[in-house]
């Protein structure tokens, strides 16, 4: 079984619960790994790739992604999103005005501070470990592309936006930041992603879905191929010597 399962992630379960949700379903001695990690309270699109699909991990990570995150003006959090502490703000709202001359500071290159609730390492340990230690670490500014933010609704104090991102941005972050740009600072409420390359929201399949599927023994059928990834390279056709020297 080799190929590509688009899971919609529930809130509430880390994307490595999922994965090893399906592993167990698909048998003993079948390799399964996700691209892109997903926040245990966030929702959406997380592909998983199965048997030797497994090797196009690099492939699919580098991939573009597209959120719809809640923003929260009033408040900053330790977590920056609405399960933490609140550090920051006396919850003062916002306008679409205002929104609207801060956001396009936020499109293009920008540099972002990795949360310290975050699964990145520091000297082999994970940030989110040390920052439950009561422990803050030096973090060095990544690089990341805002491609575009487009506000979907405003029922204050909400802001629900689409955000289409490079890999490496952290939506919470983001929020953090428009939310010191409008001086009343900010949290993400929710997020849910909607579509990372290929895969979009629309073709995601539930755990309960996909434990139907495994029952009736149509699980084979679901599977993306391998070569779909491709789709978009050029090809060429060889055989003979030539095809011998393309699989050395």
């Amino acid at each position: 079984m080799n190929g590509f399962l688009c899971v919609l992630k529930p809130p509430g379960m880390t994307s490595s619960d999922v994965v090893v949700r399906v592993r167990r379903k698909l048998g003993r001695g079948v390799k399964v790994g996700h691209a892109g990690t997903l926040d245990p309270e966030a929702s959406g699109v997380l592909p998983l790739m199965i048997g030797r699909a497994a090797r196009l991990f690099d492939y699919l990570v580098e991939k573009e992604k597209t959120y719809v995150a809640q923003l929260k003006p009033g408040y900053a959090t330790d977590t920056q999103d609405a399960h933490g502490a609140i550090i920051a703000g006396e919850g003062a709202h916002t306008t679409r005005a205002q929104l609207e001359a801060v956001l396009p500071r936020f499109i293009g290159e920008i540099a972002q501070i990795p949360p310290m609730y975050s699964a990145l390492k520091v000297n082999g340990k994970k940030l989110y470990e040390l920052a439950r230690e009561g422990k803050i670490v030096e973090r060095a500014a990544r690089r990341v592309q805002i491609f575009d933010i487009e506000i979907l609704s405003i029922a204050l104090p909400r802001v629900t936006m689409k955000v289409h991102c490079s890999k490496g941005t952290y939506i919470r972050t983001l929020c953090h930041d428009i939310g010191q740009k409008l001086g009343c600072g900010a949290c993400m409420e929710k997020l849910t992603r909607t579509k990372v390359s290929r895969f979009e929201i629309k073709d995601s399949l539930t755990l309960a879905q996909i434990e139907v599927l495994k029952k009736e023994d149509r699980l084979s059928e679901i599977l993306i191929p391998i070569d779909q990834m491709f789709a978009d390279y050029p090809s060429i056709i060889v055989s003979g010597e030539a095809a011998r020297l393309a699989y050395n």
